[in-house]
């Protein structure tokens, strides 16, 4: 059998005084005072990603800014894969047409997955492909 120690109130407030002390979390570094040199600044402004802009993804982008000549979407549904010419696009949507709906409406003509809902129905468009 176990036995059981009361301890006193002076010796429950030792301890937990003890125990704060050990557990207490050290101060964070300061920053640092000097300024940042400036052979850094000039690197960070010559790389070239720093005058990029960010880039677009695909399926965001007008059919004329985009770079491909052959433009692809796949479904991750069924699998199927539709491809088409960049001047193609332009010619039967216009220039100014986002590439997302181009795609989305090429893959919704040619669906066969029809469940009768429209939550389902239609392609899921992957524009990684």
């Amino acid at each position: 059998m176990a036995s059981w120690r009361m301890y006193s109130r002076k010796q429950i407030e030792e301890l937990a005084d003890r125990g704060s002390q050990q557990r207490r979390p050290s101060a964070p570094d300061p920053a640092p005072s000097a300024p940042i040199p400036d052979d850094l600044w000039l690197s960070l402004l010559d790389d070239p990603r720093a005058a990029r802009k960010p880039e677009v993804p695909i399926h965001q982008c007008r059919l004329a800014d985009i770079q491909r000549h052959m433009l692809r979407v796949e479904c991750s549904r069924c699998s199927r894969i539709i491809e088409m010419q960049k001047a193609e696009a332009i010619r039967y949507f216009g220039a100014d047409t986002i590439w997302k709906n181009v795609g989305q409406r090429l893959l919704d003509q040619t669906c066969t997955n029809r469940t009768g809902r429209h939550e389902e129905d239609g392609c899921w468009p992957n524009w990684s492909a």
